[in-house]
């Protein structure tokens, strides 16, 4: 059950997960936190959790969906209190390893992306937001270039599109795998990317998608029928880069890249399908897994140094990365919407 810690007991603003001991990590599970000004981070709540590798929110009710990365794979569902995140329940992830899920802007699916064997799942809200017994499972078949990361599929990353259409990353296959509204396989099949390329995280900007590649260290730039159309190094550090999480800034006027190896964050500023990369930022930590967008600071994931680190924003630009919070393995940082909160 959650742990309270001393202090008031309002919801936190950022929810971190990450890696426990039984799965290879060192964090409690899943940790609240309450943003100061200076970007110092508090520790509210712990609630244990085997693995809870990455955490989304219900877009309406208060609750919250994890991932078990674990090889059995699990889905836990919590209730967002505010004295700390609640078990409710756990169902399969139908599948190995499971790294990354979303949920539906209807709240009518969950769908759940499974490392481990690429297989991806999606099961059926009720109206108060719990899983439905028996998800749709969708397996994948084949591989890549790279015979040590892509001997098979690897689902790494669930997203759902302006359309409603819910599209998935596979590192494994060099695929963007797509899905229609009640999840309906698509009748083209998966979009075939830069084979390689190992696409991991990906983001749909102002009518583009642009797409981290794990293995090859470059952010790709597709347009609106995912024919590529530009792309840029993540990285100009030098040494081996692999690429993790993407998302836009507050304004929407530079997307972040987080950098594995060089341990910094890309900032560019996209014209169309062409990237310029305006600055390049130490994250403060090492292994930038994941990071929180705030209006005023990132918020970074750093799994192999054990913290979270704060970048504060300025004119969009984040500033070196400073410690805000000491947590083990931390994978993910979720930032909750005002509603929850």
């Amino acid at each position: 059950m959650s742990r309270p810690l001393p202090g008031d007991t309002r919801p936190g603003d950022l929810v971190i997960g990450g890696y426990t001991p039984d799965t290879d990590g060192s964090g409690p599970g899943l940790t609240v936190v309450r943003t100061a000004p200076d970007g110092v981070l508090r520790a509210l709540a712990r609630t244990p959790a085997s693995g809870p590798s990455f955490v989304v929110e219900h877009p309406g009710l208060p609750l919250l969906y994890a991932v078990l990365e674990r090889p059995d794979g699990g889905v836990a569902v919590f209730a967002d209190e505010a004295d700390g995140p609640r078990p409710l329940a756990e169902h399969p992830s139908g599948g190995s390893y499971p790294c990354h899920l979303a949920v539906d802007p209807a709240a009518e699916w969950l769908a759940v992306a499974n490392y481990g064997d690429g297989t991806v799942a999606a099961y059926r809200l009720d109206g108060d937001g719990m899983p439905q017994p028996g998800p749709l499972l969708f397996p994948n078949e084949g591989g890549g270039p790279d015979p040590d990361r892509q001997e098979g599929p690897h689902a790494h990353e669930a997203v759902f599109g302006p359309d409603g259409v819910l599209h998935v990353t596979d590192l494994g296959t060099d695929e963007i795998r797509r899905f229609l509204p009640g999840m309906v396989p698509h009748p083209r099949g998966p979009v075939r990317l830069a084979p390689g390329s190992g696409p991991r995280h990906f983001v749909h900007h102002r009518d583009l998608w642009y797409v981290t590649g794990e293995l090859d260290g470059m952010v790709r730039v597709y347009d609106a029928g995912w024919r590529e159309v530009g792309g840029a190094a993540a990285s100009t550090s030098g040494g081996h880069n692999q690429p993790s999480h993407i998302a836009p800034s507050p304004d929407g006027r530079y997307l972040y890249v987080g950098n594995r190896g060089p341990d910094t964050v890309s900032v560019f500023e996209p014209d169309g399908a062409r990237l310029e990369l305006v600055a390049e930022v130490p994250a403060g930590g090492r292994w930038p897994r994941h990071f929180g967008v705030t209006p005023d600071r990132l918020y970074v994931a750093a799994q192999r140094s054990g913290e979270v680190t704060a970048m504060e924003l300025k004119d969009g630009v984040p500033q070196p990365g400073e410690r805000a919070l000491e947590v083990g393995t931390p994978s993910c940082v979720l930032v909750r919407s005002r509603a929850a909160v």
